[in-house]
């Protein structure tokens, strides 16, 4: 017959699962005081909006809000081509040093008829200089993430082909990211052909990276470095300190503007913050705001 437990261990039994309770109770508490403050901005706008938040070091600190609204993609979908352009070079069919020929002639995915990018509607443009000259795939994949370059995005989205983009990211649990074609392809875009994506499934992409698990751990980790390097930092970044860093794409079109990416803490905490606007007519109002949700959400993780 087992003895019975001392009176005193009981005791400590008792209060651990009480103190266990009451930090449970806590933390549910502090979730929703801390969605119930992102709410309370996105009400105040005009326009349609979603956000997801997910701490990589404890995934129970999530918040999803209209995480399966579509939105278009717009620029945040170069994120996708480059995780496919790193696992298309794991794979062993090209190296991310091999020269590729810089051009200006695409094909419409509507009836394959030739279309030209134009400098002026591109957020950078020194690479339309370098046309039929070569530069290497990684070097392409910088000016995409970095700069946003639209020329970029075309030359290497015909480089590793777009449905594959789509599979990949199917296979990481983003369900209903579609990337169909390059930028500038105005038939495909009056036909309502354009890439989309939703607040889940850009929580489940950057969480594959920020976990090292896109591609490889090493790949990975490279991505977060190309995306460190983002020159668009009016959003996720702006109010945050300046030993945090952010590995983020940003996103914008008319009506449309987006920063999707991972904070990383000094202490090596990281978490995945995704805003999503659309029908938005305040560009100003939407930055303003997106920056405040970044830094309540910082608050929250850094408390």
């Amino acid at each position: 017959m087992k003895a019975p437990m001392p009176k005193t261990c009981l005791g400590w039994l008792a209060a651990g699962i009480i103190f266990m309770i009451i930090g449970c109770t806590q933390s549910i508490n502090n979730m929703e005081n801390l969605e119930s403050q992102i709410n309370e901005r996105l009400e105040a706008m005009s326009g349609d909006f979603a956000v997801a938040f997910m701490n990589l070091s404890d995934t129970s600190e999530t918040i999803l809000i209209n995480e399966r609204e579509m939105f278009h993609a717009a620029s945040t979908m170069k994120t996708p081509v480059m995780v496919e352009l790193y696992k298309q070079a794991d794979a062993g069919k090209f190296s991310l040093d091999d020269s590729i020929l810089v051009k200006n002639e695409f094909r419409s995915i509507v009836d394959g008829s030739g279309y030209q990018m134009s400098v002026d509607e591109d957020s950078e443009g020194e690479l339309y200089d370098l046309i039929g000259q070569k530069r290497t795939i990684r070097d392409l994949m910088y000016d995409m993430i970095t700069m946003s370059s639209n020329l970029a995005t075309n030359i290497l989205i015909e480089k590793v082909n777009a449905e594959n983009v789509t599979e990949t990211m199917r296979s990481y649990g983003a369900d209903s990211i579609l990337v169909l074609r390059g930028v500038e392809d105005i038939k495909a875009f009056e036909q309502g052909l354009s890439n989309r994506t939703t607040a889940y499934d850009e929580m489940k992409i950057y969480s594959k990276i920020g976990n090292g698990e896109a591609v490889s751990e090493e790949a990975s980790e490279q991505m977060i470095e190309i995306l460190k390097g983002q020159k668009f930092n009016e959003m996720i970044p702006a109010l945050l300190p300046a030993d945090v860093q952010v590995a983020h794409k940003t996103g914008w079109i008319t009506g449309v503007n987006h920063d999707t990416g991972i904070v990383i803490l000094p202490s090596g905490e990281r978490y995945v913050l995704v805003m999503l606007s659309k029908n938005a007519p305040d560009r100003e109002e939407v930055l303003s705001t997106f920056v405040d949700i970044s830094k309540i959400v910082y608050d929250f993780v850094v408390q």
